[in-house]
Formats: C-alpha cells, structure tokens, sequence
C-alpha cells in the first residue's frame, strides 16, 4: 500500500513538473515505467551480488537520459511544428 502511494506521488510530481511530457506520450510513458522499474529494485533484497545496485543505476541513468531527451525536443522545436512523438 506504501509502494502505490509513493508511486501515485511521484506521478502527480511528474505531472505537475514536467508539464512538457503530456505533448510526448511515448517518452512519458518509459519514463512512468523506468521510475516504476527503480522502485521495485530499490524494494528488492540488497544480496544479489552488486547486481542490484547495478541495475538500480543503470535506470537512474536511463531515467535521467529521458528526462533530458523530452528536454532537448521541447527546446530545439521549430516554431509551428509539432511536438514529436
């Protein structure tokens, strides 16, 4: 129940700071999984040979790479196009 409402929160934070990601659905949506991805790792037992801590890394770069790739679209849009999806 904790776990639901944690991600509940962080999907309205997402939605209220990042207003950009409703125009790109798809982006939006990795993102929404990769974070749901480090939750369940960091609730994962700690023994898994530093492969945990690996793979929890590993999403936190990939979260960041898509939080800066829906960035550098917002930011290098033409004017009168239309967002790319």
């Amino acid at each position: 129940m904790k776990f639901t409402h944690t991600l509940a929160a962080a999907a309205m934070l997402a939605a209220v700071s990042l207003p950009s990601l409703a125009t790109q659905p798809h982006m939006e949506q990795a993102l929404a999984h990769l974070e749901q991805a480090r939750a369940e790792l960091q609730q994962a037992s700690a023994d898994k040979g530093g492969n945990r801590a690996d793979a929890i890394r590993a999403v936190e770069k990939a979260i960041n790479e898509v939080r800066r790739g829906i960035e550098y679209d917002r930011t290098h849009q033409k004017p009168g196009e239309q967002f790319r999806r």
